[in-house]
């Protein structure tokens, strides 16, 4: 273990014995009737007593995680790693239960965070590789670097860096709550607002349709007018336009084809006199 490893350990340590866990005589005399009875009621109270701890440390590993991370799922890992130390721990052993838990506690919330992540550790280690490699080449070139060059440099064929960047795409996950920027205000908008909605009308398109409708109806008689939208706009049936307007199936049809007959040398004129 390196000396930097183990200053930060110890920092940490220390940081954590500052925090305020209530300890006494009637403390410990409330750990050796739970253990002498294993009464839940006594277990309560003491993993109330030690939730500041749970919340400490929750908050210690927030800083390092994604901000789409809850400190409150983080909290309720903690404390099942709480009630885990509380039923193992062994009074004989002379030790301080908030020296024992506390690896306990960071332990059930690193567990429930590995199991909350599907990609394997070797495919976010290609991930990371090409991340690697992608950086150091642009900081070289001046610029985005090309398929071709990141395989020439990471020593592999173009079929085998390929691969490698579609095995590791599935590390690429967002999280749609976060900001879209990093700052803390509360008025900064999340990623979800800035999707394209595929399925909403495009408020341009809606008017040009709008002046296009009105452009090639303007010359057309009423009866034609609705046939054109309730066929074209409506997506309406001959039949059933043709039940609307008390007109027979086969009179529509006649109808929209010299409208659209009509529309044609309409259409044709406006380009001649574009062309001239």
């Amino acid at each position: 273990m390196s000396q930097v490893t183990t200053s930060r350990q110890v920092t940490t340590k220390k940081r954590e014995s500052r925090v305020q866990v209530p300890e006494g005589k009637e403390i410990d005399e409330i750990w050796h009737t739970f253990k002498e009875t294993g009464d839940p009621n006594l277990r309560n109270i003491l993993i109330e007593n030690y939730l500041p701890l749970v919340r400490y440390i929750s908050e210690r590993l927030l800083t390092s995680l994604p901000k789409s991370i809850d400190v409150d799922d983080l909290q309720s890992a903690g404390v099942f790693g709480l009630m885990d130390a509380i039923d193992g721990f062994d009074l004989s052993r002379g030790i301080k239960f908030k020296t024992y838990c506390t690896t306990r506690i960071r332990g059930s919330i690193l567990d429930e965070l590995r199991s909350q992540d599907w990609v394997p550790r070797l495919v976010r280690l290609k991930a990371h590789q090409i991340n690697k490699a992608y950086k150091a080449l642009e900081i070289e070139l001046g610029r985005a670097p090309t398929d071709y060059e990141m395989a020439d440099f990471m020593e592999l064929s173009i079929e085998e860096f390929n691969a490698i960047v579609e095995e590791a795409s599935v590390c690429t996950v967002f999280s749609l709550s976060e900001k879209w920027d990093e700052s803390e205000d509360d008025d900064s908008l999340e990623k979800i607002e800035m999707i394209e909605d595929k399925a909403s009308l495009d408020p341009v398109e809606t008017l040009n349709q709008k002046d296009v409708l009105k452009a090639i109806t303007r010359s057309l008689t009423k009866k034609e007018k609705l046939i054109i939208i309730m066929y074209y706009y409506e997506g309406l049936t001959m039949r059933e336009i043709g039940d609307i307007l008390n007109l027979t199936e086969s009179r529509v049809c006649q109808i929209r084809s010299n409208v659209m007959s009509k529309l044609k040398l309409q259409l044709e004129k406006m380009r001649r006199k574009l062309l001239i």
